[in-house]
């Protein structure tokens, strides 16, 4: 037999995109509450997933019937098809349960992030007209304190899971008795709403990405082919209120698998579960490639690793090097789920790339002009295909900006080599991406600095971070005659904790007596804010409590 790496590369990548190719013409088309039936037949008594911390784990089986029992009474709780339905649940085992049952009912889960102030959950609730929500014990008194009321929800129509705060509300535990596990019958098909995923963009409040069954059916079957073989065991640690964590769950569904559900990451934690559960699978930080515990032994039983943040090629030839494991890269949104996946060729791991089209996707690279963007220079990255998301909901002049016909545009700038490997250089969209998957509008943290009466200004931008990949600086210009000791950055601080979510509040706070601009449009030069050569001179670190 020829070895892989006496074949010329040119040759190699040709094969990959001829199996890509193959991928797509053996796909069979499914919903997710099909896959969840079928995985119950094929796999009925091996665990789907295991919450570990919580002490939570059902088969497939289990998961087919207990999705089954919350249909049901969801559905006699006056869930129909179509309904939005938000869910603010931390990592436990009834968040796939519901996903599972409002599937198979056609409803449309609105998931909602955990850390959400009472402002931020009303302006999800309000946006989605949300009919129905879940809530979660440990969040009820966040959420009972949104003012003003969502008009489209009503109080009684709210499920909190764990112990009732209030007397009036229904628990999911009293809804459930007595309930059946039959088949819930609905038309439910592929090109059905499931998810509106909500992620920070340029417009400066979230906006929600419309999900379908065919979207996670795609999404899933892409992801799986990743693997280049069936694992058994996964870890995620991704919060399940993000895409990721759905994500990983399908993909272990594709397989057959089972994911073994961490309540949150933990950098001192995860080298531990990894050799605890005999993981095969799971992403995996970069900053966790340093600790010393990550070693061969450690990781006997990974077979590949995702990179949820860009590892530095070094950084990757030596962990392959020291634990010998190949590390993944990939382009993806939430807006077109993998775009962009590595091949199987190891000798391109190392080279910085995010590699070539992933299955159902066509790409393109376009100046800013509109013209296409010659091989080796960098142009925006415009995406299309089957199942790309449906549009951000309700918001028809974001979706004309953000499409040319079928055309995604991304929003994020590449490269292009003439193999057909692509490398990401950086984003025109103005966002902060902390933590792999926290995405933070500037704008929208703008807005809420703004409001402060002595600012006359405010610029977000990211400074990169070790640990969190970018954190977010503010740049603070102050009205004529306002002093920066008439501001004190406590007050900044406690304005911006009280609105925002924890990871969105500004950990860097620089005053400046002018912001830069254009002279033509009179827009802040952030590029500047951005390229100086020191960026925490001169700032306030809220975490360090200093000056630097």
């Amino acid at each position: 037999m020829t070895p892989a790496n006496s074949i010329p590369l040119r040759d190699r990548v040709a094969n990959a995109l001829r199996k890509i190719e193959a991928l797509e013409s053996a796909y069979e088309t499914i919903t997710v509450g099909q896959l969840v039936s079928r995985r119950a037949q094929t796999h009925a008594s091996t665990t789907a997933i295991d919450v570990f911390e919580r002490g939570e784990r059902a088969t497939y089986a289990e998961m087919d019937r207990w999705s089954n029992k919350y249909a049901n009474a969801l559905r006699a709780f006056g869930v129909r098809k179509c309904d939005r339905v938000a869910v603010i649940l931390p990592n436990r085992i009834e968040f796939p349960i519901l996903w599972f049952a409002l599937a198979k009912l056609g409803a449309v889960l609105v998931p909602i992030n955990m850390r959400y102030t009472p402002r931020e959950i009303e302006y999800v609730l309000s946006d989605t007209q949300a009919q129905f929500a879940v809530i979660d014990e440990s969040a009820w008194p966040v959420f009972s304190a949104i003012d003003p009321w969502p008009q489209d929800l009503a109080k009684e129509r709210v499920l909190l899971v764990g112990q009732s705060w209030a007397e009036p509300t229904t628990t999911l535990d009293e809804l459930l008795k007595g309930v059946g596990h039959a088949p819930v019958n609905e038309d439910i098909r592929p090109d059905d709403l499931l998810n509106i995923q909500y992620t920070s963009g340029t417009t400066g409040f979230p906006k929600g990405c419309m999900l379908t069954h065919d979207y996670w059916g795609v999404h899933s079957y892409a992801s799986a082919s990743r693997d280049y073989q069936p694992y058994e065991r996964y870890l995620s640690a991704s919060p399940f209120y993000y895409g990721d964590g759905p994500g990983h769950l399908l993909r272990s569904y594709r397989q057959g698998g089972t994911l073994h559900l961490a309540p949150h990451l933990s950098s001192t934690g995860l080298i531990g579960w990894i050799k605890k559960y005999r993981i095969e699978w799971c992403p995996f930080p970069e900053l966790i490639t340093r600790r010393h515990e990550a070693t061969a032994d450690s990781l006997a039983f990974l077979k590949q690793v995702g990179q949820p943040d860009p590892w530095s090629p070094d950084t990757v030839r030596r962990f392959r090097d020291r634990c010998g494991v190949r590390s993944v890269d990939c382009f993806g949104m939430t807006e077109i789920g993998y775009g962009i996946i590595m091949p199987d060729i190891e000798e391109m791991d190392h080279s910085g790339s995010v590699g070539i089209r992933a299955p159902f996707r066509a790409l393109r690279l376009v100046n800013e002009d509109g013209s296409p963007t010659p091989i080796g220079e960098v142009g925006e990255l415009w995406v299309k295909g089957r199942a790309i998301f449906k549009g951000y909901w309700n918001r028809p002049e974001a979706n004309a900006d953000a499409f040319e016909g079928e055309w995604f545009k991304t929003g994020d700038l590449l490269r292009r080599d003439e193999l057909g490997y692509y490398w990401f250089v950086g984003r025109k969209k103005d966002m902060i991406r902390r933590a792999g998957d926290e995405n933070i509008s500037a704008r929208e943290v703008e807005a809420v600095i703004r409001e402060i009466s002595e600012i006359a200004d405010v610029a977000a931008v990211p400074v990169r971070d070790d640990e969190r990949v970018e954190e977010v600086k503010i740049y603070v210009e102050l009205k004529e005659g306002v002093a920066p000791d008439d501001v004190p950055v406590e007050r900044i601080l406690e304005h911006a904790r009280a609105r925002l979510a924890v990871f969105k509040v500004p950990r860097y706070i620089a005053f400046t007596r002018a912001l830069p601009r254009t002279t033509s449009s009179n827009k802040v030069l952030k590029r500047e804010l951005i390229n100086v050569s020191d960026p925490f001179a001169g700032a306030y670190d809220s975490e360090q409590k200093r000056w630097r």
